[in-house]
């Protein structure tokens, strides 16, 4: 039997999904399969390997408002993939699959890109322009080959096409799109995703990931093309590539003290630093931002160099303690202040700080942008650039899943609160907002426009008081930050600069970090935040987590554990506006509030196969006495609702 006779035959006899039938048939038969990929498909029907098929085919890889990720190396992979991997154990070839991270995915992006890019040009500008795109990419398997295949398939379509001489973070990428005024901007990167991973994250022009209208838009261009148009592109000329100068790394590390409000703070404390970047790209820019300052920077040394096979970690993730295991050992042998920990693509940060009896401690990520936040509005109140008593034209923004204490701060502070949905690109729309109603209110005032990047930081921060609302800070729950407006992401170099600043700043006091959290805590309660993931992997899995999702929808809890649930918020039905009133977008998300005041978020993740949860716990504190008993009893209680809800998920996952 032919290989199409096979698959439709193992079909028939219910061995894989209607859906992966229908996607194999269609790769096949589009005939831009090379022989490798061919031959890929042909092991894996001889081995009757039917579940790692489906896991490979039962889908269209989603191409969502952030761009795309999955397994570039599969579960099981096939000789013809494997090849002969290099030093570093990246294979020979993407794992075949429509469903994966590969070249032809990669190619259908791009040229999905290019075409919305291309008709956006044509409508604002009233006439053809070519294209210009900067990509950048991370330490991953295949990165760079991705990035060189994107970059050629943009110049063989007719654009302008900059790449990097090698890795480089996902912040700089954002703040390089606005730097060379292009029109889109891509980063090939899966965070700190497992190895096995690799992504596309679509930037438009302002320097965020795309929102809508343009997400719409790009999705629409890119499931319209045909597998068939990838042939011609799947080979790289890099003949018209632009690659970048090192003068923009320079600009980079200049915008970055936009973050340090006194550089003389760092000089005269001189905190010793332990850096990792967990074998991804921190080192490039963080460090020799830090070492500007003056702070002393001691390197991890075993996890220094960039391996996309992350051998010292089990997850090169800093949000896990695990990864920041040889970071902290290093500390406590040298007796350094603070350990500083990146993820592969820089754009989140995580520590560990000294306690008031010198250990090492971890903080969460909503501990980070709490004080990160509450410091930075304090000391612009302190230097005369923010008024005293706040502004409802200063703001800092947070995602509806981080922890209300910045509400409570921002209260006290009497500066604006936006909540958004999950993802940074919602807290950048909100500043692109914000920079437009500068712009507009300038022209309509004053008769003048100004180039808003080239603008000084005093200067665009005092026109947007007058004129529109300045963004103070940013924050998510996972260990994303970010201060300045000349990057539309969240930025893990900015993020090391400004909290080193904040430990100098202590250390010159002779208080620690954990005085600063229990002062945040004295003054606007206690709290505490859980966070539960469950991951389900697959198709199988994808089926479970939508199950979860639609279910709460359909059958709200009423209680969970011993606690009564008295409201249930639907993102995905009802309508919620932020603090200047916009409309929040539809998304599945559920905040489900219960009697004792703690409260629980629930959503899909959009770059995982996982669902998450996120458990929201607050208590007064009536005198800085109580805080250590009503710190252990909060403890005590949101571990029993954790697991109350995973309880209650994972009974909803099977039906």
């Amino acid at each position: 039997m032919s290989l199409l006779e096979q698959v439709r035959a193992a079909a028939a006899a219910k061995k894989i999904l209607p859906s992966t039938l229908e996607n194999l048939e269609a790769w096949i038969v589009a005939g831009f399969l090379p022989d490798w990929a061919l031959a890929s498909i042909n092991e894996l029907v001889e081995a009757g390997a039917w579940e790692e098929l489906d896991n490979r085919f039962y889908k269209q890889i989603a191409f969502g408002t952030g761009g795309m990720r999955d397994k570039t190396i599969a579960a099981r992979p096939t000789a013809a993939e494997v090849g002969t991997p290099n030093a570093l154990g990246t294979p020979a070839f993407a794992a075949v699959g429509c469903a994966h991270m590969n070249d032809f995915n990669i190619a259908r992006a791009t040229i999905g890109l290019y075409r919305y890019c291309a008709r956006h040009l044509l409508i604002t500008r009233g006439y053809r322009e070519e294209p210009r795109l900067v990509i950048a990419h991370d330490v991953r398997h295949f990165s760079r080959h991705f990035c060189e295949l994107a970059a050629s398939i943009w110049s063989q379509l007719g654009g302008t096409a900059f790449i990097f001489d090698g890795p480089r973070s996902t912040p700089q990428l954002s703040f390089t799109v606005r730097e060379l005024k292009a029109t889109a901007g891509v980063v090939i990167t899966a965070s700190h995703n497992p190895p096995a991973d690799n992504g596309f994250k679509a930037y438009f022009e302002d320097g965020a990931q795309v929102v809508s209208p343009h997400a719409e838009g790009i999705i629409h261009e890119v499931y319209s093309v045909r597998m068939g148009e990838l042939t011609a592109f799947l080979k790289k000329d890099l003949a018209k590539v632009v690659v970048l100068p090192t003068s923009l790394d320079e600009a980079y590390l200049t915008a970055l003290t936009e973050n340090i409000m006194s550089a003389e703070t760092i000089r005269k404390a001189r905190p010793k630093v332990v850096f990792t970047p967990i074998h991804g790209v921190g080192g490039i820019s963080s460090v020799p931002a830090l070492t500007r300052t003056g702070a002393e920077v001691i390197a991890v040394e075993s996890q220094w160099k960039m391996d996309p096979r992350f051998p010292t970690v089990k997850s090169p993730n800093p949000e896990n303690a695990e990864a920041l295991t040889l970071a902290l050992a290093k500390a406590r042998e040298i007796g350094a202040d603070f350990v500083v920990a990146t993820d592969p693509d820089c754009d989140r940060m995580g520590v560990a700080v000294r306690d008031n009896s010198g250990d090492l401690v971890l903080l969460t990520g909503n501990q980070i942008g709490a004080l990160l936040a509450d410091f930075r509005i304090t000391r612009l109140k302190e230097l005369g650039q923010l008024p005293s008593r706040g502004s409802t034209r200063a703001a800092m923004i947070k995602t509806f899943v981080t922890t209300p204490l910045q509400d409570a701060i921002g209260k006290y502070h009497g500066i604006k609160v936006i909540n958004t949905l999950t993802g940074f690109k919602f807290i950048a729309d909100k500043i692109l907002e914000w920079e437009t109603l500068l712009q507009k209110e300038l022209l309509a005032q004053e008769g003048i426009a100004i180039d808003y990047s080239a603008t000084t930081a005093a200067k665009r921060a005092e026109l947007l008081l007058k004129y529109s609302t300045w963004f103070l800070f940013g924050t998510e729950e996972s260990y994303g930050y970010l201060a300045s407006d000349r990057v539309r992401d969240k930025d893990g170099n900015a993020a090391v600069l400004l909290f080193t600043e904040f430990v100098a700043t202590l250390k010159l006091q002779g208080k620690t970090v954990i005085d600063a959290l229990d002062g945040l805590y004295i003054k606007h309660g206690f709290y505490l935040e859980g966070v539960i993931n469950i991951y389900y992997e697959g198709a199988s899995g994808a089926a479970k987590i939508k199950r979860i999702l639609e279910s709460y929808r359909a059958t709200p809890p009423k209680k969970i554990g011993e606690y009564d649930v008295v409201r249930f918020d639907d993102f995905g039905v009802k309508d919620f506006y932020d603090a200047d009133g916009k409309q929040v977008p539809k998304q599945d998300l559920y905040i489900v509030e219960l009697d004792n005041g703690y409260t629980y978020a629930v959503r899909g993740s959009g770059t995982e196969p996982k669902i998450k949860f996120y458990i929201f716990a607050n208590e007064d504190v009536p005198e800085p006495a109580a805080l250590p008993q009503i710190k252990t009893l909060t403890i005590k209680t949101l571990d029993a609702l954790k697991l109350a809800v995973d309880a209650d998920a994972r009974a909803r996952a099977e039906g």
